[in-house]
């Protein structure tokens, strides 16, 4: 008798989370360069095969916490009201991941986001990996905005301000001050920038 395919792609869904679980929180305890993936997959008491159909690279492991991310600035931009401008449609929705204190605006200081963002930020494997993922994006977006070089040029400065912005927000709470503490600078930064790109 075969498994109903809602159970089977749960039962993936919950190997997928134990793997990635596991390597984030060893690379965490000591660091990227120092773990196995033989230390991941004992740890997720799983064979390296079935870890490597998850996950193809080690880098994999940790970035696939911005796997929901991905495409994201490209969905706003689609899925936005009719005559809302995209500039406008994007930095709303970055507004409320600040009001959110979402991790992906820098603007969180849950100690584990923290350290998982200094992990990839100071691991060079981990930030040219996410450097693939941003250009990815930025293809999206572009594709998103229209056609030719001016929908890639908005792409490339409105994704530039976000990263810039979400690294300006983790260094103020990765030099120890809170989220809440940071969010009125956090806001004001934002506004001035999708200002500017209008």
């Amino acid at each position: 008798m075969s498994e109903p395919t809602g159970l089977r792609a749960r039962k993936k869904e919950r190997t997928r989370d134990a793997i990635g679980d596991a390597a984030v929180s060893l690379f965490l305890e000591h660091g990227f360069d120092r773990v196995s993936v033989n230390d991941i997959a004992a740890a997720a008491e799983v064979s390296k095969p079935t870890l490597f159909r998850y996950f193809p690279t080690k880098e994999d492991l940790v970035l696939h916490r911005f796997a929901d991310h991905q495409g994201e600035a490209a969905r706003v931009v689609r899925e936005r009201g009719s005559g809302i401008e995209p500039v406008t449609a994007l930095h709303r929705h970055f507004r409320a991941g600040l009001d959110r204190h979402d991790p992906v605006t820098g603007l969180n200081d849950h100690p584990e986001v923290v350290a998982f963002h200094r992990l990839v930020f100071t691991t060079p494997s981990l930030a040219g990996r996410l450097t693939r993922y941003q250009l990815e994006d930025e293809e999206a977006l572009a594709d998103a905005l229209g056609e030719g070089v001016q929908a890639h040029l908005r792409a490339a400065q409105v994704l530039a301000v976000q990263r810039v912005l979400a690294r300006t927000n983790w260094h103020r709470i990765a030099d120890g001050r809170t989220a809440a503490d940071v969010h009125p600078e956090a806001v004001a930064d934002a506004d001035l920038a999708f200002h500017r790109l209008r």
